[in-house]
């Protein structure tokens, strides 16, 4: 069986990375865990600032060790792993460093910090978490906060991610949403614009409205304006939108080869004249997808070109 496949052959993914971000308090871990079947790295120490009802099961983190000892009891019982924050967790692996000067010769300055090759080696236990956590098909949650940086005379929101490890993680990711507070209103965009940093793979609308789960007294709300009910499943719902993208792209791309091998079939009973019109004119009636009417025209051009045929602008035939 050939390694090379054809696009519609493709194999979706079968996980989704995401980043949100936003200003502390906005709600980001209880959107996070509104992720299917989500388990929590707490790095930064704020699960228990999470209202009850919307916490997940939780891996207090208080060294580096206990994250790659976790992903090993993560098993079928999660499909969703969140890092809160990703900031914090580079600290952690800076500690990590720092500990293990025989693992990591001269890569920490208690003076200044981590050395260059410090940052280096720290940039592989970032992408190995990645790529750890990828072959285990988990859907990854980033949460971190956000940072203000200039550019000229402009300002852009970016996530608060230290190093180069910030543009390793955005690689790697699916969708980067940023959350901001709109009066009472908190919303969530995914579309990069001039203000912030943002990636959108999946044609998910300019701005979502995140739900009001807790009213002004800490109360659960169950039931949405409407009367309909109302759960911390958002993330949930994008995911799912996601892997439904996915899916009619490669339904979308097998009828689309399907229809360049018929046009190339067609173009097979080329021999003059008569049949490069009436395959032009079949050609023009069929239901296309993507770009392959502008392909066939450029078949049959070249079919024409090569059968030395010209084409009557005028007459729209070739003669």
């Amino acid at each position: 069986m050939s390694l090379i496949k054809k696009p519609s052959e493709l194999q979706a993914k079968k996980a989704i990375a995401v980043l949100l971000y936003g200003q502390p308090g906005i709600g980001k871990t209880t959107l996070a865990t509104s992720a299917p079947r989500p388990v929590v790295f707490d790095f930064d120490g704020g699960i228990t600032r999470v209202n009850g009802a919307h916490q997940a099961p939780t891996v207090q983190i208080t060294q580096w060790e206990d994250c790659t000892a976790a992903l090993k009891e993560v098993g079928d019982d999660f499909d969703s792993i969140i890092i809160d924050t990703a900031g914090k967790m580079l600290s952690f692996m800076d500690n990590y460093i720092k500990r293990h000067p025989s693992e990591y010769p001269k890569m920490w300055n208690d003076n200044t910090g981590l050395s260059l090759k410090g940052y280096g080696a720290r940039k592989m236990m970032f992408i190995n978490f990645l790529l750890d956590v990828q072959k285990m098909g988990k859907n990854l949650i980033f949460i971190a906060h956000e940072k203000e940086e200039k550019r000229g005379d402009n300002t852009i929101i970016r996530p608060e991610i230290g190093g180069s490890s910030a543009n390793d993680l955005m690689k790697e990711l699916d969708l980067v949403g940023y959350m901001e507070a709109k009066g009472i209103r908190r919303t969530i965009s995914f579309n990069p614009c001039e203000s912030f940093y943002a990636k959108n793979t999946c044609n998910l609308p300019a701005l979502i409205e995140i739900p009001t789960l807790i009213d002004a007294q800490g109360n659960i709300i169950t039931k949405d304006p409407k009367g309909a009910p109302l759960a911390n499943n958002l993330l949930t719902k994008i995911i799912q939108q996601f892997g439904a993208m996915q899916n009619q792209n490669i339904e979308k791309t097998a009828e689309y080869e399907q229809i360049i091998a018929i046009i190339d079939e067609k173009i097979g009973y080329i021999e003059d004249a008569k049949t490069a019109n009436e395959v032009v004119e079949e050609i023009t009636s069929m239901q296309h997808v993507y770009n392959s009417q502008f392909v066939a025209s450029n078949k049959v051009a070249a079919k024409a070109k090569q059968l030395g045929l010209t084409y009557n602008k005028i007459k729209k035939v070739y003669e």
